[in-house]
């Protein structure tokens, strides 16, 4: 058993995605990191940090273990498709200081949503600022910040915007270095009234900021 420094729990996983997309299809990978996606900046793409089953519980230690899972996905079919051949093909993934080698990989098949009542909750921390600053559950402007943030990725995919959005409940605050500078967050489980597509289309992208980096991934 081992452990994986804090700064690569989440500092490496922006890399990782955009080199699993280069090497199928360098001009998307290029198109996205330096452009976006649809005329804005916000990348629909996300995934998660390394998880590990069996890892022993230590304080203050990301412990590690020889049986883990990382997910990749986007709700845009055309970068989907890249990320699944890159997988197929991928035999190991540098994730900073670890070599982890892939076993396999299967796709991720849910139930279709329904319109209407929802509740989403995160597994990763979910990223949410406003005027420069990391806001947590609770606090001002959190709601704000997070329902507009939902409505941008709606009005990029062209679908309805959500309605009714609020914070069910939400975990502690966590604390991560990424590229020498701050995320700070907390996983939240959030209702909302929303298109059963826009729905789908999170779970395959993630809440709030800074998805790419492996945070707001959904359960």
């Amino acid at each position: 058993m081992g452990s994986l420094p804090w700064e690569d729990v989440h500092g490496p996983a922006r890399a990782v995605v955009y080199g699993l997309l280069s090497s199928e299809n360098p001009v998307l990978a290029k198109s996205l990191h330096d452009e976006g996606w649809n005329g804005q900046p916000l990348k629909p793409v996300g995934g998660t940090s390394p998880m590990f089953r069996g890892a022993p519980r230590r304080k203050g230690v990301y412990t590690t273990s020889k049986d883990g899972s990382v997910w990749f996905g986007s709700p845009v079919p055309e970068i989907a498709a890249v990320l699944v051949t890159a997988l197929a093909s991928c035999q190991t993934i540098t994730w900073g200081s670890a070599r982890l080698r892939v076993q396999g990989f299967s796709l991720d098949v849910v139930p279709n949503a329904s319109d209407g009542p929802v509740q989403l909750e995160s597994v990763t921390p979910t990223v949410v600022k406003h005027e420069n600053r990391y806001v947590l559950p609770g606090e001002p402007h959190y709601l704000d910040r997070l329902t507009h943030n939902l409505h941008h990725k709606a009005d990029i995919l062209g679908l309805p915007r959500p309605e009714d959005v609020h914070v069910l409940d939400a975990g502690p605050r966590r604390r991560f270095t990424v590229s020498g500078a701050p995320r700070i967050g907390a996983q939240v489980r959030i209702g909302m009234e929303a298109d059963a597509r826009f729905v789908d289309a999170l779970r395959s992208w993630g809440l709030g900021l800074d998805t790419v980096q492996g945070f707001g991934w959904l359960r």
